[in-house]
């Protein structure tokens, strides 16, 4: 390329590209919600091994050797033997008094686990009753498909037969349009009020702040090492006060092309998100179901990349096969601060058995016993504890300015 021709020819300065897949690879690692995630995991293929044995017609267990079958399926990476010995409170193994064979199946402890957890299912029943309506209510023409919600259907903590024993049931609410639409009867629009209505309302009353700075404000919870670039500061601040329709109004076109077109609509999508994860169990879940309900939502961005431009709103864990969205205000310190029924029986006692291996035969604590690295006890909410982040615009001004 060099010549006398060509010695003094610039070489134009390319731009780095900005995508989602490097927003993802910079992001700030959330150490506490990953470690979180790692356990899940865990569990999840536990959840994968039990009701691929419940399928079996010759009874609720099977052969090691067909398990090892299974390998690929439930997304394990290490060998069938290892992970059943690892976790003998789990399974249990025997001989098969006629094949001679080693089996496999689940603990008696463990079925009485699954047990209380439907059991706490079928309590919650009226409230999975209101958050499905809640649902249609925020889709833009009251309808949801029967699929998409199937995905979801352990993080919104619904039964397995939620088609017959609620959307049946309650036919004065819901009613299946076709096979696998189903639409709301009647609004109540009681019901139309966001949970980060709620955490608005507090702040006006509790800090004095002006509704100005609350009215389209949601909480922030940078990581630890955030780094604020300059003019950071300022766009943040402009974003909260930028007005947006919220999830339950009306809707109305948003014309890109008006002042604040673009910030408005992606702002909606992020408080339709956020609404989406404060609806569910455990405050989080998969990224890919989240594109099963774009359309019915009125989503038409990229959802990761959207996630990922709010990093203080939401936290995606690459831990496991799939990538998970975090509602970042829910956690602290990786524990889930207003755990619900559902969320109790997972973590207390299906955890806490999944988790106990050969070597560890500690329980898991429960979530207002749980210690941080300095064992100072991290109190429950209520009692007058403050959560990391909870600050909308006057925190910003707290910056030293000298340090943009």
């Amino acid at each position: 390329m060099f010549g006398p021709f060509n010695i003094f020819t610039q070489r134009r300065w390319r731009k780095p590209v900005v995508s989602a897949q490097t927003r993802l690879e910079d992001r700030m690692i959330d150490s506490k919600l990953d470690k979180l995630m790692s356990h899940l995991r865990k569990l999840k293929i536990i959840l994968k091994f039990h009701e691929l044995m419940l399928n079996r017609k010759r009874g609720p267990f099977v052969s090691v050797q067909l398990m090892s079958r299974w390998k690929n399926i439930v997304g394990l990476h290490v060998s069938v033997g290892t992970f059943i010995h690892k976790y003998p409170h789990v399974f249990e193994l025997f001989i098969h008094p006629s094949r001679r064979n080693l089996c496999c199946r689940i603990t008696r402890k463990m079925e009485d686990l699954f047990k209380e957890e439907e059991n706490a299912v079928k309590e919650w029943e009226m409230e999975a009753v209101r958050r499905l309506k809640k649902l249609l209510m925020m889709s833009v023409n009251g309808t949801l498909h029967v699929h998409a919600l199937r995905l979801i259907r352990r993080e919104l903590g619904l039964p397995e037969d939620f088609r017959d024993s609620i959307i049946g049931k309650y036919t004065s609410d819901f009613k299946l349009v076709d096979l696998e639409i189903v639409e709301l009867v009647s609004r109540n629009d009681d019901l139309g009020v966001a949970e980060i209505e709620i955490w608005r309302k507090q702040e006006y009353k509790e800090k004095w702040l002006s509704e100005f700075e609350t009215k389209y404000a949601f909480p922030i919870n940078f990581p630890t090492g955030f780094k604020i670039e300059r003019g950071f500061r300022d766009k943040l601040k402009n974003w909260q006060r930028l007005p947006y329709l919220k999830p339950y109004e009306r809707k109305e076109v948003i014309r890109v092309r008006t002042c604040g077109g673009i910030e408005r609509f992606e702002k909606r999508a992020v408080a339709v998100l956020h609404e989406l994860l404060s609806m569910t169990v455990e405050k989080m879940i998969e990224v890919d179901k989240l594109a099963h309900f774009r359309r019915d939502f009125g989503i038409e961005v990229n959802v990761r990349e959207l996630l990922l431009k709010h990093l203080g709103i939401f936290y995606i864990s690459t831990k496991g096969e799939t990538q998970t969205v975090f509602l970042r205000e829910a956690f602290n310190k990786g524990i889930l601060i207003e755990p619900n029924p559902i969320y109790i029986v997972r973590t207390e006692h299906v955890g806490s058995c999944s988790f106990l291996g050969c070597r560890n035969t500690k329980k898991l604590q429960a979530p207002h016993e749980t210690k941080d690295e300095n064992m100072a006890v991290v109190c429950a909410t209520g009692e007058g504890c403050t959560r990391d982040g909870d600050w909308v615009i006057p925190i910003l001004e707290g910056f030293d300015n000298k340090n943009p």
